[in-house]
């Protein structure tokens, strides 16, 4: 028979209370700790990263239980701004967010990828100073399969009144976050976030029902072997591209892995090391992933755990859209391995320029 040992009781009692403060660092008092700080700037993120944390408690709760309850799985029969159709979690999981930020007194704007406009909070407006910008559920396309599927969100400091309603402030680049990150819906629910001070991961413990820390200062390898592509559309890719992906199928120490969710697979990513990468296509050259909503994001939180994001030939945080809902291509991961496959749209470009 296996003995287990049992893990070492410390004899000082101040030791045991490291213990206690190890597995009970919630969401809400780390983002305190990481801002040094009780001001009330400092208390409103943390209001805000725990509303953030409720709504992911509340997909989570529904997703959980997706084949027991009516209108969990499917589709709506609408298409949203995106030109895609709607499906009812993708409804259900953009009104959580809506829901839970109402009467927050936080946020005056909410700007979801399934909404063509923001969604003001009147109420909120004269004290709320801030906009939050999210997609409600990334990778929707695998909830019919039971696969992962996560939520990914940005906070942004409101500049100005928005007096004619058009949110024109939100048309900056991506240095202009004060927070980003996304929520992972799989075997566990995982937060993962970053307000400048690094990126941390939270796991959600059902029983207590809070997000307790799990990783703090994650930091992505330099390189990787993992590179995360839908190659389904390799001849619809420029020719740059499927010079990469040639030049990874013939080298020793490369695995493809794609999930068809942004977020898991950034997921694996920032653990592993490696390169995501959504291209843009002969049909569509800007790519698919929205910026404001998606690669802006997750470009904040990889470079916070020392990776790079790119759309191929610019740095994703530099990129300043021109409307709410524009799309880029997006290469992110480690260091060394978004800067290859920037070498190969380098190299590209000087022979076409021969």
């Amino acid at each position: 028979m296996v003995q287990i040992p049992a893990k070492p009781t410390p004899s000082d009692p101040m030791d045991q209370g490291q213990y206690i403060d190890r597995d009970c660092t919630t969401l809400s008092r780390h983002v305190l700790e990481q801002l040094n700080s009780f001001s009330p700037d400092a208390q409103d993120i943390s209001a805000l990263m725990n509303r953030i944390g409720l709504a992911g408690k509340l997909i989570a709760r529904r997703l959980s239980r997706a084949g027991l309850v009516d209108d969990a799985l499917g589709f709506t029969g609408s298409v949203n701004v995106q030109g895609e159709e709607v499906k009812q979690m993708d409804l259900y999981s953009n009104s959580v967010f809506i829901s839970v930020f109402k009467q927050s007194g936080l946020v005056c704007r909410l700007a979801s990828e399934e909404m063509e406009n923001p969604y003001y909070i009147p109420e909120n407006c004269p004290v709320g100073r801030y906009t939050l910008l999210y997609d409600p559920l990334d990778g929707s396309s695998n909830l019919d399969t039971n696969l992962n599927v996560g939520s990914i969100f940005s906070i942004r400091q409101q500049e100005g009144n928005d007096e004619d309603g058009t949110a024109s402030d939100l048309l900056q680049h991506g240095h202009k976050q004060i927070g980003a990150g996304y929520i992972l819906y799989g075997p566990s629910t995982l937060l993962v976030y970053s307000i400048g001070t690094g990126v941390h991961s939270f796991t959600l413990d059902p029983s207590l029902g809070e997000f307790i820390l799990a990783d703090e200062n994650i930091k992505v390898p330099d390189h990787g072997p993992v590179y995360s592509v839908n190659e389904g559309n390799f001849w619809q890719w420029d020719e740059s591209i499927r010079d990469y992906i040639r030049y990874v199928h013939r080298h020793d120490g490369y695995t493809a892995r794609y999930s068809g969710a942004l977020v898991g697979d950034i997921h694996r990513i920032l653990y592993q090391g490696g390169v995501f990468l959504y291209p843009g296509t002969v049909k569509k050259p800007e790519g698919k992933l929205r910026l404001l909503y998606e690669s802006a994001p997750m470009a904040y939180l990889m470079e916070q755990a020392g990776g790079q994001a790119s759309t191929g030939t610019e740095e994703i945080m530099d990129v300043v859209p021109e409307k709410l809902h524009q799309r880029t291509p997006l290469v992110i991961g480690s260091k060394e391995d978004v800067t290859l496959v920037k070498s190969f749209i380098q190299d590209r470009e000087r022979r076409d320029q021969k």
